[in-house]
């Protein structure tokens, strides 16, 4: 996407606030990705260090820390839930108490998949959350097919002790109401762009305006007019696009909203807009 394009035009940069950039995941180097994600007007991106291990986490940390407008997250993904043992689980403690690390996660249930059995994606997941509530820093939910447990687990165990986001939100309506209910910032991706986007769009629409974000969930998900290609940070701007017009607000309108609220969410200063600190 060019510089040039009307969607990089708004005076506050977009935030990528979940994307992967391992260096497995792309064919082009990830410095080429960034690069084109800040050509399209994408400043601010974190990237997620919670997927299969320690090996992850630490490369989401080490990528960090080579742009200061890059941060990591750590965790493991529910889907490799098997392999957060207590040794694994005090590496990730350890590697969370970095100033690039952000957050906790992503972390979650998935029951679309099962490849951990849920009752060991439950434990890891009430383990995530005992090391947000420890560290102070928010956690990344992923959330597919498992609405009513994953809820459940943050209502009795971590409501109003920890902030939690559900990225990647495909779930309906009535779920990001109860989502919402119980502090989460709700996260649309790609998907919304789609015809059959379910009640994405409906969310997006409703999200309360201090809990809305926007990702890519990159290299997957990409939205129209590129779905079924590779995803990049750069097209969170097509989801932007999105988004406001569902909210009937500008481009520029939907980028400052969200990325001032992602800001917040990471505990990350109003100054990197070039603000006085509130």
């Amino acid at each position: 996407m060019a510089v040039s394009d009307p969607r990089s035009s708004a005076v506050t940069p977009f935030f990528d606030t979940h994307c992967h950039l391992d260096e497995g995941s792309w064919d082009d180097s990830v410095d080429e990705v960034i690069g084109r994600a800040r050509a399209a007007g994408v400043r601010f991106m974190v990237t997620i260090g919670g997927n299969d291990g320690l090996d992850y986490a630490r490369a989401a940390l080490k990528r960090a820390e080579t742009d200061p407008e890059i941060w990591a997250s750590v965790g493991i993904h529910p889907q490799h839930a098997t392999l957060l043992d207590d040794d694994a689980y005090e590496v990730l403690r350890e590697l969370a108490r970095h100033p690039k690390v952000v957050a906790i996660g992503e972390s979650g249930l998935d029951y679309y998949y099962e490849t951990a059995p849920r009752d060991v994606q439950q434990a890891a997941l009430r383990r995530f959350i005992d090391l947000a509530r420890e560290t102070g820093k928010p956690l990344i939910l992923h959330i597919r097919d498992a609405y009513d447990d994953c809820l459940a687990i943050l209502e009795s165990h971590g409501r109003g002790e920890i902030t939690p986001l559900v990225h990647c939100f495909t779930g309906t309506l009535d779920e990001c109401k109860r989502a919402v209910a119980l502090g989460c910032y709700i996260s649309i991706p790609g998907i919304v762009t789609y015809k059959k986007a379910g009640e994405i769009p409906d969310a997006a629409a409703w999200v309360p305006p201090g809990r809305l974000l926007i990702e890519t969930d990159a290299p997957w998900l990409a939205p129209m007019p590129y779905r079924g290609r590779k995803n990049e940070p750069a097209y969170v701007t097509f989801t932007a696009e999105k988004v406001a017009a569902l909210r009937g607000l500008s481009v520029a309108e939907l980028a400052d909203l969200t990325t001032r609220n992602a800001l917040r969410f990471y505990g990350l200063p109003a100054a990197l807009l070039g603000e006085r600190a509130a």
